[in-house]
């Protein structure tokens, strides 16, 4: 790419859904972010943001997060600034984990599901989890540095069996 074509430098992320219906535990889905290096880019985390946290150097950050779903169009929403990210870091992938207090829920068991993932005022992304109607957890998209200025970003929809906590620890395992 050309300086003058950088790729994605900040981007929101966005995610919403329907509340639980009157009577049922309530629903609760979480915007989740792993930041990768190059030399384990599909490994470990060095960094893992998600509700109650951010990053430590400010580049990613979650603005809002419910636990119900209630409110109007997009409940959740994190800020992931890749143009400022540390040069070691190669790689950003952000997910979706369904809480799992209130018993075991999939993504289609829960109605009006979307996350979207915008560049300013271009939606570079939409999403609506019908493709893992069974996960309790999905990844989204992959932000990948294309070299020491510019990031690119593709759609990754990959469902998990797996709880909040274990999605965590896979977020970043290439697919099989």
């Amino acid at each position: 790419m050309s300086g003058l074509n950088k790729g994605v430098g900040r981007v929101e992320v966005t995610l919403k859904w329907d509340p639980a219906p009157a009577g049922s535990p309530a629903h609760d889905l979480d915007l989740v972010a792993g930041v990768f290096t190059a030399d384990d880019p599909h490994g470990a985390p060095v960094q893992l943001v998600h509700f109650g946290s951010r990053s430590p150097d400010g580049t990613i950050t979650l603005h809002r997060d419910s636990r119900t779903g209630q409110g109007f169009g997009y409940d959740e929403a994190m800020t992931v600034e890749l143009d400022r990210l540390a040069p070691r870091c190669a790689r950003v992938v952000v997910g979706v984990a369904i809480q799992q207090s209130g018993g075991r829920l999939s993504f289609g068991d829960i109605a009006g599901t979307g996350v979207r993932v915008r560049e300013g005022y271009t939606d570079l992304l939409t999403h609506d989890f019908a493709d893992v109607p069974d996960a309790l957890a999905a990844t989204v998209v992959e932000f990948t540095r294309t070299g020491p200025d510019s990031w690119s970003y593709r759609p990754i929809p990959r469902g998990f069996d797996a709880d909040p906590q274990t999605f965590g620890t896979l977020l970043g395992s290439e697919a099989s």
